[in-house]
């Protein structure tokens, strides 16, 4: 591991290169797919190009493209930067919203609104649904893992899969029922495999708002988040009311994880893959981790559904799919490595 000065100082240059990684990765997602479009197409937009003259590539670009480019940054931004709060908070970089069932839990608060016709009626539905089934998740695995002012990983990961096995089993059996009415069953079968889809404008504003905030509320509690990773007692110590911060990031974390699934469905692991890389560069921080993991998942979100796009085209499968089938090894790695440094609990 780099000692902490010199990953202080190449800061700049992490942010300057994820940046322009992230800048050109948005315009070529844009700008490649089935028709062809010219960077004169994209460019034409800012210059009133969505009107009623409107040409058929600037209306893909402005309908479609656009849309799902952002919504899928703004989804990664969301859910790495829910994982760096929740490994800060828990101390662990084995936490984060999939592997906790926090995702599993909005996913199936979703999936219950999308069953009872809530969604189709009352537009914050959905969200809602999820942001419920995301923070009762996570408020229960904390309850059952914490034991005497600690938090031992085993049983964090222990309480998080139990939970998440029963958000999945709840899920399915809605699905079961739901599968009566084809039309509901797709809708939930598409939705919780995760994607982008359909984004439409509606989905950028729904997330974009709730990111600002949940961003705006992890942000002035990094000092916080640096004192917890000492320990409570530590932070306590230091003038921290531990009970509140935990309260708040646990809420912002499941406003942040909720909006992401409402909107793009199941999308695994990166949450946990995003801020551990992110550590590894500029240290554990948070004045610098929390703002680099959201331009990381959001950069990593977008080139992995340009990548599938591009290799598979029409025929690619779904993008939650290959996130939880390039996390789960990940994963798997990282809990052996603690496993052999004796950190288990």
């Amino acid at each position: 591991m780099p000692p902490a000065e010199p990953r202080r100082n190449r800061l700049p240059a992490v942010l300057a290169t994820l940046l322009l990684a992230l800048v050109a990765t948005l315009v070529a997602a844009t700008l490649i797919g089935p028709a062809r479009i010219g960077v004169a197409d994209l460019l034409s937009l800012f210059g009133g190009g969505r009107g009623a003259q409107a040409t058929w590539q600037q209306t893909i670009l402005w309908q479609v493209r656009l849309p799902r480019v952002l919504t899928g940054a703004l989804v990664g931004a969301a859910l790495a930067l829910s994982g760096a709060v929740l490994q800060g908070l828990f101390r662990n970089p084995l936490a984060s919203p999939s592997v906790l069932g926090v995702s599993s839990g909005a996913s199936l608060g979703a999936v219950l609104t999308i069953f009872l016709g809530l969604s189709a009626t009352q537009v914050w539905a959905l969200p809602l649904g999820a942001f419920a089934g995301a923070l009762a998740t996570l408020l229960v695995v904390y309850a059952i893992a914490s034991h005497g002012g600690r938090t031992p990983l085993a049983t964090l990961l222990l309480a998080g899969i139990a939970v998440g096995a029963f958000n999945v089993a709840m899920s399915s059996f809605v699905l079961a029922i739901a599968l009566e009415s084809w039309e509901v069953g797709r809708t939930i079968v598409y939705w919780t495999m995760g994607g982008l889809d359909g984004a439409t404008w509606d989905h950028v504003t729904l997330i974009a708002p709730v990111l600002a905030l949940g961003l705006a509320l992890v942000t002035s509690h990094q000092r916080e988040l640096d004192a917890l990773l000492v320990g409570e007692v530590h932070a306590a110590a230091t003038g921290v009311d531990v009970a509140r911060t935990r309260l708040l990031l646990l809420v912002a974390t499941a406003l942040l994880t909720g909006a992401a699934v409402a909107v793009a469905g199941g999308i695994g692991f990166i949450g946990l893959v995003v801020p551990h890389i992110v550590r590894l560069l500029v240290g554990p921080q948070h004045r610098a981790l929390l703002p680099l993991s959201a331009l990381t998942g959001a950069w990593i979100l977008v080139l992995a559904d340009l990548l599938l796009r591009g290799l598979l085209g029409e025929h690619a499968i779904p993008l939650g799919v290959v996130t939880a089938a390039m996390g789960a090894p990940f994963f798997l790695f990282l809990l052996l490595r603690q496993q052999r440094r004796g950190l288990d609990g």
